[in-house]
């Protein structure tokens, strides 16, 4: 086939937007478990997996690390809500494109893939009022690495096994909204594909040097 064997997506922001509702269920779990308010948006950045968000919200509305039993609360909290929240958040929508896109791909033959900083359980959650999650072959997630590098290290492996053999740059694309994705793709050896559908614009997408930048998923990409 031309163009990519493997394709791997992001999900907030790239694929769906969930109005909200990570947000709220990580306000819920802090509330619920530590009796404090917590805006993650004031202490992270779009981009971080969830691991990163839950310690430095942790840290700054606590003053303090979190220990691991800690962690492994708040993300149960976290998800328990999250799994409610998502269902009435009444924004949440599958961006423009995106489902025509993971169509496309699979009847060109490529292998499709999540690469995504959130847990795995968060993850699929949030595709499943879209039902997004039936395209999908193997993933990556932030519960496997805090690490976004090595989460999309991973997923480019998986594929690779997929396929039997190691991929080239140009046989595997990385599709994101945020420069972390870019550079992940980049550390991976994957050809990085930003959309402009979240927190940054096209010009930031380029310095931070995307190969290919779309405005949305409605854009065709390399003759797909």
């Amino acid at each position: 086939m031309t163009g990519p064997l493997a394709v791997l997506f992001d999900i907030d922001e790239t694929l769906v937007h969930t109005g909200g509702a990570g947000k709220r269920s990580w306000a819920w779990a802090f509330d619920q478990l530590h009796g404090v308010p917590a805006d993650i948006g004031k202490h992270t950045s779009a981009g971080e997996t969830d691991p990163q968000v839950g310690r430095e919200t942790f840290r700054a509305v606590l003053g303090r690390d979190p220990s691991h039993e800690e962690m492994m609360r708040l993300y149960s909290a976290y998800l328990w809500h999250l799994s409610e929240e998502i269902w009435s958040s009444e924004t949440y929508r599958v961006l423009d494109g995106a489902e025509a896109t993971l169509r496309r791909l699979g009847r060109a033959g490529a292998i499709l893939g999540v690469v995504s900083g959130a847990m795995e359980g968060a993850a699929r959650l949030k595709m499943e009022p879209g039902k997004l999650g039936r395209y999908f072959v193997f993933g990556a997630y932030g519960s496997d690495s805090p690490d976004r590098e090595k989460v999309t290290r991973l997923a480019v492996a998986k594929a690779a096994r997929l396929h039997g053999r190691a991929l080239a740059r140009t046989e595997v694309y990385v599709i994101g909204d945020t420069p972390r994705d870019i550079e992940a793709a980049h550390a991976a050896d994957a050809t990085a594909i930003g959309v402009a559908s979240g927190d940054y614009t096209a010009q930031q997408l380029r310095a931070a040097k995307a190969d290919y930048v779309l405005e949305s998923l409605k854009e065709s990409f390399l003759g797909l």
